[in-house]
């Protein structure tokens, strides 16, 4: 498939590059771990090694290459790989050797982020699922690349509750072993419900059992663009013709991506995936969902209206994104992570952003609750409480949710937490003091809703 532009369309880029902070956010390449079986870890590790660094050698210098010829800029190369608890059968050890593995992987292929260290608990929890759970806060806190995933509620299973207090009891303990960088390696840890298997974006990427051998999968960016097209567009405009404005705008960011994932693909000789259509926030000036919500006409997100001008967004970007690709996948909406959108961070800080208010959001946004930070010493109950909400919200919905939470050890509500780069930084939200351990306790499984009967 070619993809033309003419010569507005590529001065519009240009501008929309160096002026409106417009990227590709990453190339990431799927890789199938199904043919590297093998019940001695050892083996394992060198059969992962061996396929990933002899078929995608040169992936990065390749990508940029393209970065380079078409004066894109693409911020992250990443690989993801099937769910390893679904591949490997072993014990807690047997799991930290193959973190270490794949951080050695994403190390010598010089990617940013390497995902799939992951367990599918939706339904129940297998000896290999609950191995991985037990070194994840080890295997998180001592690599750098490595990232990790929990599926713990589908629409078909309902939530299962068990899962999710191990998720909860290994999140803290994350956070604890990096409680010197203001337990920074959770933001490598995200619990999902109804997780897609061609997300390309960290830290949920997996390489799921649907997919092909390898997958070569983009995921745009776009809101400092989006905001440069609606700071233009007269107050007076009535809210369909913000919407157009937005389409138009996606439609655009898309093409791009577009062009950049099948030229990847090309040149690496991999199936071409998805374009995810999620519009990613980062903490530079301008380049903010929040600041976006604010143009289309509420004072401060987290204001009234809040959600229904996200509802705006995310239709318009997925029309004018889908208009765009032949294949849209992924998450596919807009990204709302706070500590990575400086102005969602402001208001949280001013307090017009609360904890209730975001988790309204989530019924819409890409995911969920992402990049939250909350005081360190919140009962691990209480954040299986509010995983357990968000799991809800995914499942009688039937749409991906997912909480990427940080307890933030040694802090409190209202102090900052710093994470850098683009992981950004944070005021530490307030958690209501009502407790949900009776619920909690109760443990199981919530059955799954009505909706999952349909055939």
């Amino acid at each position: 498939m070619s993809v033309f532009f003419s010569p507005e369309e590529i001065l519009e880029t240009i501008r929309m590059i160096q002026l409106e902070n417009l990227d590709i956010r990453t190339v990431t390449i799927g890789v199938s771990l199904i043919d590297c079986l093998d019940s001695k870890v050892s083996s394992f590790c060198k059969k992962i090694k061996r396929k990933m660094i002899s078929r995608l050698k040169g992936f990065t210098e390749k990508v940029s290459e393209i970065e380079q010829e078409f004066g894109i800029p693409i911020v992250n190369k990443r690989l993801s790989v099937t769910p390893i608890a679904t591949v490997f059968n072993g014990k807690k050890n047997d799991f930290l050797q193959i973190a270490q593995a794949l951080e050695e992987i994403a190390t010598e292929l010089n990617v940013d982020f390497i995902g799939g260290f992951s367990a599918l608990v939706h339904k129940g929890i297998s000896p290999a699922d609950e191995a991985l759970i037990l070194s994840l806060p080890e295997a998180l806190s001592q690599n750098e690349k490595v990232c990790s995933s929990l599926n713990v509620a589908t629409t078909r299973s309902g939530i299962n509750v068990d899962a999710i207090i191990k998720a909860s009891k290994a999140l803290k303990k994350v956070a604890e072993l990096s409680a010197s960088e203001d337990g920074k390696a959770c933001c490598k840890f995200v619990i999902f419900s109804n997780a897609p298997e061609d997300n390309p974006f960290m830290a949920g990427s997996f390489h799921g059992h649907g997919e092909g051998d390898f997958a070569l999968n983009v995921g745009v960016s776009g809101p400092g663009v989006v905001r440069s097209v609606l700071s233009r567009v007269d107050e007076q405009s009535d809210l369909g013709k913000v919407s157009e404005e937005i389409k138009r705008t996606a439609f655009k960011i898309t093409r791009m991506g577009e062009l950049v994932g099948r030229e990847a693909a090309k040149r690496l000789n991999i199936s071409f995936g998805v374009v995810d259509l999620s519009l990613a926030p980062t903490p530079l000036p301008g380049d903010s969902i929040a600041e976006v919500l604010e143009l289309i006409g509420v004072d401060r997100a987290g204001a009234p209206g809040t959600t229904a001008a996200l509802m705006l967004l995310i239709d318009a970007v997925k029309k004018g994104g889908l208009m765009a690709s032949s294949y849209v996948g992924g998450l596919s909406g807009t990204f709302i992570p706070v500590s990575e959108d400086a102005s969602m961070a402001k208001a949280v800080e001013e307090k017009a952003l609360t904890l209730p208010k975001l988790e309204a959001m989530t019924s819409i946004c890409s995911v969920g609750l992402d990049m939250i930070a909350i005081p360190g010493n919140t009962p691990l109950e209480t954040i299986a409480g509010i995983i357990a909400d968000e799991m809800a919200i995914g499942v009688i919905n039937n749409k991906t949710t997912a909480v990427r939470i940080i307890p933030v050890p040694g802090k409190k509500a209202g102090e900052m937490a710093h994470f850098g780069g683009l992981l950004g930084s944070t005021p530490i939200m307030e958690i209501s003091n009502y407790s949900c351990k009776k619920l909690i306790k109760r443990g199981g499984r919530i059955p799954a809703p009505l909706i999952s009967l349909r055939s």
